[in-house]
């Protein structure tokens, strides 16, 4: 499961509003040890209070999601990790989670994202595969 959450390129991200309404939002993301990481990068948004970042404030409960389809469905996989996550304004967990962005997507080489970064302590790992 780690391997296949390693090498996904997208991933979903979920979380809840203080009401429980889910909020679903693609992510990039970086596996660093324990901790799944993503940011808040530059790619336009309509606003700049997001939704994912209100949600994990009020209740840090989420889920990633990566998956992978084919039309041969020997091969369809998904990994789902549940966990704790919390949001990093500045500081070395934010830097930390940085770098491992970077290492992964180029565009974060070329032009380091200034926004919040969410880190995500992974408790639950859930996974399915066709092929077993």
């Amino acid at each position: 499961m780690r391997r296949r959450l390693q090498g996904a390129r997208v991933a979903r991200l979920a979380t809840a509003d203080p009401t429980g309404r889910p909020h679903l939002v693609p992510i990039v993301f970086a596996l660093v040890e324990d901790l799944i990481v993503t940011v808040v990068d530059e790619k336009p948004k309509r606003t700049k209070r997001l939704q994912r970042l209100e949600n994990v404030r009020a209740n840090p409960l989420v889920t990633v999601l990566v998956d992978h389809y084919e039309e041969d469905w020997s091969r369809l996989w998904w990994v789902r990790v549940r966990g704790d996550a919390r949001v990093h304004e500045e500081g070395p967990e934010r830097e930390r989670a940085l770098e491992a962005l970077a290492g992964k997507y180029a565009q974060y080489r070329d032009a380091a994202p200034h926004g919040p970064a969410i880190l995500i302590e992974a408790q639950e790992w859930l996974g399915w595969s066709a092929s077993g």
